[in-house]
C-alpha cells in the first residue's frame, strides 16, 4: 500500500460473538473497497479470510486472520478475529495492539456472552469502539431490540446514527440520521443504493432517533452543548467532529446497521470508521520501561521516533517457516534491518516484511508507526515480546496468557510418536501461548491443556494436518492422593540369609496423621546408637519411596508424620539396603491400620452466567458436590464462585455451554486436595477395579 499519513491510519478488529457475521462483514469491506473481486462467503468456503482448514470445515473463525484497504484515502489495517468461546484468548491478544473495533450485535440473537467478555477488554485495553447491528435482512431481525440489548447487556449509551428501512424480507435499505435521507438498496451484491427523502411512514421514528443523536453529540463538546441549547441547528461536519469525540472518549458508542451478506451499509459503515475510530496519533503516547530497570520510556507515534513495536501473533508453517505479527509503535522499519528483542535479550535481523491478506503474504519495502506487519523466520522472538532500537531500548508490558480451563491425556496413534508429538506441539504452542502440555509424573500420562473441548480438538487437527502425527485424546485420570486418620506404631525388620553375607534391618516408626497440606515430616528419635546414624538416612529414603504407592488407589501418600524411635542392628549383616527396606515394610504395615483414607484435589472455580441461568448453574454446582463460595452481581450476570472435586468438572465446558446456552464463562485452578466421602470412595475403587 505504499506509506500513508499516520493520522488516516486505522488499525481495527471485527469483534463479537461466533455467528454474529464478522468474517462476512471483512468480506464485504474488501470487496467494496477493491481488495477483492467477488463477495467472500463463508457458508460456501469462499472466504478469503477463513483459510485454514478446520475454520472452513466448521464455518467459523478460530484464529485471527489480517487484511488491509484503502477507504476514501485512508489506510484501513483490519484484523478478523474469533467469536467462539473456545478461541477468545486469540481476540484478546489482538486487541491489545488495535486501535479500534467494530462490534458487530446480531439483530437475531443479540448481545451473547462472548461479546460481552470482549466489551470488557475493549475497556480494559482502551479501545474505542462503534457497533454495527448486522442481519437487518434476516427472519426476526428486530433492531431496536439488538440497541436495547447493547445496552442492558453491556451498559453502553448506544446512540443510533443509521436506522433501518424495514426489517426481514422487507429489509430494503437505512436512514442516515446525521443527513436525514434514505439509501434504498438495489440488493444486486454490489452494495448500490438510490438516496432519496426519507419515506413519510418513518420520518417520526427519524427524527426521535436524530433528536438522541444531537443531544449525545452536544454533550461531548461545550461549544456544541451551547449551540444546541440556544436551538442553532448543527451542521453536518459539527455532528460527525461530536460523534468522533463520543467515540474517542468513551461517552456513547455510535451503532450502525444493515446486511453483511447482501452488502447493505457496508459502504456507510466505512464512512464512519474514518471519521470516528482513532489514528496512531489518537491513541498518542505508549509507555513501557527501559530493560532490566523501573524507568518509564514513552514513545510517540511517530515515525521520527526511535523504532519499536509489540508481537501479538505467531504463526507457524512446516514448509514457509515461522511468521511474526507485529504492531509498530513507534518509528521505521525496513528490510534488512538489526533489531533488540528485550524480553530475550537477543539482537534479531529483519530480512523481509510483508503486509498480510489472508493466506497471502505481500512483500513491502517500509513499515510505519501505527502499521501491522508480519515478518519472517526471527529465530528467539515470542508472542508477547517487544522489539525495539537497540541503541534505544523500551520494553513494553507483555499480555498474560489466560490459563487453561480444561486438560485431557494424549497418546500418539503409532507408538514411538512421542517425540514427534512434542515438536509439532511445541509449534502450536508458538502460535498459541494457551495451550499447554505437561507429562503427569504420577500417572505418566501426557497431558494436553487448552481452553476447551473444541480448542483440543482442533489442536489436535492441526497437528495431524501440519505435521502429519496422530493422536488420541481421553479424559485424564484424577491425581488422588492417600493419607491416614489415626496414628500406630508398627516394627519393620528386614532379615535375609544366605550362603554368605546376610542382610538385617530392624527399625521401630511411629505414624501420625498431621493437618491437611503439611505434606510429609521425618523425626529422628533414635538414641543409644541402636540404629547407628549412617543408616538412619536410608530409613527415610526407604519410606519416601514407599509414599509414592499408597494401599487404595497406589496413588502419593501426604500429611503424615514418621517418628523413628527405636530399632537393632547387626555389625556384620546390617547395611543402608537392609534398612531402607526396613523403613518400607514398616511403613507399609502402618498403612494397613491407619485407616487410609482417600483425597481428591478441589478445584477454585469463578463462573459468570446470564441471571436467568444462576438457579440452574447453582443447581448443578451442588449436584457436582460443589460449594458455592459466593455470588457477585454483574451488569445482566452472575458471578458464582465455587469449589469443586476435579472429577466432576473435568468436561465441565460443554456442560456449561449447553445450560447457559453457550453464554456461560469460566476459569478454574487448582485450590486445595480434601478427603473423599466413604461411599464415593468405593465407587473411585470399583470403578478403578473394573478398569483392571
Amino acid at each position: 500500500m505504499g506509506k500513508y499519513d499516520t493520522t488516516k491510519l486505522r488499525n481495527l478488529g471485527i469483534v463479537a460473538h461466533n455467528s454474529a457475521g464478522k468474517t462476512s462483514l471483512v468480506e464485504a469491506i474488501l470487496f467494496n473497497t477493491g481488495m477483492a473481486n467477488t463477495l467472500g462467503k463463508v457458508d460456501n468456503g469462499t472466504s478469503s479470510m477463513d483459510f485454514e482448514e478446520e475454520e472452513i470445515k466448521r464455518k467459523a473463525t478460530l484464529s485471527s486472520s489480517l487484511n488491509h484497504c484503502l477507504w476514501n484515502d485512508y489506510s484501513l489495517h483490519i484484523v478478523d478475529t474469533p467469536g467462539v468461546s473456545n478461541f477468545l484468548h486469540d481476540t484478546r491478544r489482538c486487541l491489545r495492539v488495535l486501535g479500534g473495533s467494530v462490534v458487530i450485535v446480531s439483530a437475531i440473537s443479540g448481545v451473547k456472552s462472548q461479546t460481552m467478555q470482549i466489551w470488557k477488554w475493549c475497556d480494559t485495553f482502551e479501545v474505542p469502539r462503534i457497533a454495527f447491528v448486522n442481519k437487518m435482512d434476516k427472519e426476526r431481525a428486530d433492531f431496536l431490540k439488538a440497541v436495547d440489548d447493547m445496552e442492558k447487556s453491556l451498559g453502553a449509551r448506544a446512540v443510533v446514527v443509521t436506522m433501518p428501512i424495514g426489517a426481514e424480507e422487507d429489509f430494503k435499505g437505512i436512514i442516515d440520521l446525521v443527513r436525514m435521507k434514505a439509501k434504498i438498496y438495489k440488493f444486486d451484491g454490489k452494495g448500490t443504493y438510490d438516496e432519496v427523502d426519507i419515506p413519510a411512514e418513518y420520518q417520526d421514528e427519524a427524527e426521535r432517533l436524530r433528536e438522541q443523536l444531537l443531544e449525545a453529540v452536544a454533550e461531548s463538546d461545550d461549544d456544541l452543548m451551547e449551540k444546541y441549547l440556544e436551538g442553532e441547528a448543527l451542521s453536518e461536519e459539527e455532528v460527525l467532529s461530536g460523534l468522533r469525540e463520543g467515540t474517542l472518549t468513551g461517552v456513547f458508542t455510535a451503532v450502525l446497521c444493515g446486511s453483511a451478506t447482501a452488502n447493505i451499509g457496508v459502504r456507510h459503515l466505512l464512512d464512519y470508521i474514518t471519521a470516528c475510530l482513532p489514528s496512531p496519533v489518537d491513541k498518542g503516547v505508549q509507555t513501557g520501561v527501559k530493560p532490566n530497570t523501573d524507568e518509564l520510556v514513552e514513545r510517540q507515534p511517530g515515525e521520527d521516533e526511535p523504532f519499536s513495536a509489540m508481537v501479538f501473533k505467531t504463526i507457524n508453517d512446516p514448509y514457509a517457516g515461522k511468521l511474526t505479527l507485529m504492531r509498530l509503535y513507534s518509528g521505521t522499519l525496513s528490510g534488512d534491518t538489526v533489531v533488540y528483542n528485550p524480553n530475550r535479550d537477543e539482537k534479531e535481523r529483519i530480512s523481509n516484511i510483508f503486509k498480510l491478506e489472508g493466506k497471502k503474504q505481500t512483500p513491502i519495502d517500509l513499515a510505519a508507526a501505527g502499521d501491522i506487519i508480519a515478518v519472517p523466520k526471527l529465530k528467539a522472538t515470542a508472542t508477547g515480546d517487544t522489539l525495539c532500537d537497540l541503541k534505544n531500548q523500551v520494553m513494553y508490558e507483555p499480555l498474560v496468557p489466560l490459563k487453561p480451563i480444561i486438560s485431557f491425556a494424549l497418546e500418539g496413534k503409532n507408538k514411538g510418536d512421542e517425540d514427534k508429538i512434542y515438536t509439532g506441539l511445541q509449534r502450536l504452542m508458538e502460535e498459541d501461548p494457551t495451550l499447554r502440555i505437561s507429562r503427569d509424573d504420577e500417572t505418566k500420562e501426557m497431558v494436553l491443556s487448552g481452553m476447551g473441548q473444541i480448542h483440543l480438538e482442533v489442536a489436535v487437527e492441526r497437528l495431524k494436518r501440519k505435521y502429519g502425527v496422530e493422536v488420541i485424546l481421553s479424559e485424564p485420570k484424577v491425581p488422588y492422593r492417600e493419607t491416614i486418620k489415626v496414628s500406630t506404631q508398627v516394627q519393620g525388620k528386614y532379615k535375609k540369609q544366605s550362603g554368605g553375607k546376610g542382610q538385617f534391618g530392624d527399625v521401630w516408626i511411629e505414624v501420625k496423621p498431621v493437618p491437611r497440606g503439611n505434606g510429609y515430616e521425618f523425626i529422628d528419635k533414635v538414641v543409644g546408637g541402636v540404629i547407628p546414624r549412617n543408616y538412619i538416612p536410608a530409613v527415610d529414603k526407604g519410606i519416601v519411596e514407599a509414599m509414592k504407592s499408597g494401599p487404595l488407589t497406589q496413588s502419593q501418600v501426604v500429611d503424615i508424620q514418621i517418628t523413628l524411635y527405636d530399632g537393632s542392628h547387626h555389625s556384620v549383616d546390617s547395611s543402608e539396603m537392609a534398612f531402607k527396606v526396613a523403613g518400607s515394610m514398616a511403613f507399609k504395615k502402618a498403612m494397613e491400620v491407619c485407616k487410609p483414607v482417600l483425597l481428591e484435589p478441589v478445584m477454585s472455580i469463578e463462573i459468570t452466567v446470564p441471571d436467568d441461568c444462576m438457579g440452574d448453574v447453582i443447581g448443578d454446582l451442588n449436584s457436582r458436590r460443589g460449594k458455592v463460595v459466593g455470588v457477585e452481581p454483574q451488569s445482566n450476570s452472575q458471578v458464582i464462585r465455587a469449589e469443586v472435586p476435579m472429577a466432576e468438572v473435568l468436561r465441565y465446558a460443554p456442560e456449561l455451554r449447553s445450560m447457559t446456552s453457550d453464554r456461560g464463562m469460566f476459569s478454574m485452578e487448582f485450590s486445595k486436595y480434601e478427603e473423599v466421602p466413604t461411599h464415593q470412595t468405593a465407587k473411585i475403587l470399583e470403578d478403578m477395579n473394573k478398569e483392571g
